[in-house]
């Protein structure tokens, strides 16, 4: 089972929400002659365990007992290849923009099921484990209301955050 979770925002095309684009790329399904952004995505092979929408329905893409390409180049607390021993939880948004009530509600619940009864997991944006490369999910992710949330120890969350609260 993952020791970390990644969160991660995205959308497809930027800022736009709701359509099968996310889902479609995840599957390597997406047309990329459909929109002049997703040519720059053309043949990248990604891949994320889940995609929680705007209005908090969550979307397994790959199990949690197999590895996802997620992450890329990553660090957390001195162990390289997050991407061997995590979890990538994908929402639906843009660096910078806030997320839905029910994206938090759902990535408490997600990650409350993946620790089990009483547990908790590392928990990390893409920020803090591929630092200068990756600046997801971003200013707009309310980490102090998402760890008050959770309730999870301090030591489960990277330093910065839990420094800034």
């Amino acid at each position: 089972m993952p020791t970390l979770a990644v969160v991660h925002s995205i959308s497809l095309p930027p800022g736009v929400y709701g359509g099968a684009q996310v889902e479609q790329f995840f599957l390597n399904q997406l047309d990329v002659s459909a929109h002049p952004y997703f040519d720059q995505l053309r043949g990248l092979r990604v891949s994320a365990h889940f995609f929680i929408r705007r209005d908090g329905a969550c979307v397994q893409f790959v199990s949690c007992l197999e590895r996802a390409w997620h992450a890329g180049a990553s660090v957390w607390r001195g162990r390289s290849n997050c991407n061997d021993f995590s979890v990538g939880i994908e929402l639906e948004g843009l660096e910078g923009e806030g997320f839905e009530a029910a994206q938090y509600a759902t990535l408490c619940e997600l990650l409350t099921s993946l620790a089990g009864p009483g547990g908790c997991i590392d928990v990390a944006g893409h920020e803090q484990v591929s630092a200068g490369r990756k600046i997801d999910p971003g200013a707009g992710f309310d980490w102090a209301r998402f760890v008050l949330a959770l309730g999870w120890p301090a030591r489960c969350f990277p330093e910065d955050v839990i420094a800034a609260l």
